[in-house]
């Protein structure tokens, strides 16, 4: 009777033994898998495509200024502008929206409307003034920079109707279009250096500032509206067509104004 009950103790001392060294293989292969488990090859291919042409369009705008063509490096800022708009939406009609997609999205920005704006304005008005030149577009730079890595990490934090901050591409319209409007107007970047070294670093701290700006995320553009509306929008139309540099000029710079102004009444409430 004793042996029998020490057989039976001993192979339920082999079993315990053979089920915990089961069970510890199944974790270090569980743990094998997860370590080998391999990213998702290839990228969505469509949204990256407009990044990429909001990328070139950047990079054309810094060699056009390097040769001198100032009017076009203003236009490929704002073509960018246009393809920057289009890839995010793209991807979400698409429901291609990926971490690679948004990353590379941010570096996009980061050329075509931080570092265009600033060697483009630096190229046209800010050279001849030397070190102030270059330290007021080095604070647009990386006021951009701060702007875009602050609102990486803001997404799904803050109100979606506002920006915290001047929106890069709105900050890069307003210093395009001024350059814009100027070469078009036979305005030489040599007598607006004082005003674009001050215009330049200042749109810059907009950027990396607290101020609230609109998003018009939440601009309803499916319902019904009068008719009148409709032949406003077709007279400004019809007017950005006539003046399209002093029109795109005139609303970013408002844009960049309302904000402000909006900061300022509301401490007078």
């Amino acid at each position: 009777m004793k042996k029998s009950l020490e057989k039976v103790f001993e192979m339920s001392v082999d079993e315990t033994e053979k089920r915990s060294l089961h069970d510890s293989s199944d974790e270090l292969d569980s743990e094998d898998s997860v370590e080998l488990k391999q990213p998702h090859k290839g990228v969505y291919l469509l949204p990256n495509l407009f990044t990429t042409a909001a990328l070139f369009s950047g990079f054309y705008s810094i060699i056009a200024a390097m040769n001198g063509n100032f009017t076009h490096a203003a236009v490929a800022i704002f073509i960018s502008m246009v393809f920057d708009g289009l890839d995010g939406r793209v991807a979400r009609m698409t429901r291609t929206q990926s971490a690679f997609g948004a990353q590379y999205d941010s570096l996009a920005d980061m050329v075509s409307f931080g570092l265009a704006p600033a060697l483009v304005a630096f190229t046209w008005a800010l050279a001849p003034l030397g070190k102030v030149g270059w330290i007021a577009a080095f604070i647009y730079a990386v006021g951009a920079a701060l702007r875009l890595a602050r609102f990486n990490t803001m997404i799904g934090l803050e109100d979606k109707r506002y920006f915290t901050g001047l929106p890069s591409p709105a900050a890069a319209a307003i210093v395009a279009g001024v350059i814009w409007a100027a070469n078009d107007s036979g305005i030489t970047g040599a007598s607006l250096a004082e005003v674009m070294a001050l215009l330049v670093p200042i749109v810059g701290l907009l950027m990396v500032s607290s101020v609230k700006y609109r998003s018009f995320k939440d601009l309803d553009l499916k319902g019904r509206v009068p008719f009148v509306v409709l032949l406003i929008a077709v007279l400004a139309f019809v007017i950005a067509a006539l003046e399209p540099a002093i029109v795109l000029m005139g609303l970013f710079c408002l844009y960049g104004l309302w904000g402000l102004m909006g900061r300022v009444s509301a401490k007078f409430r």
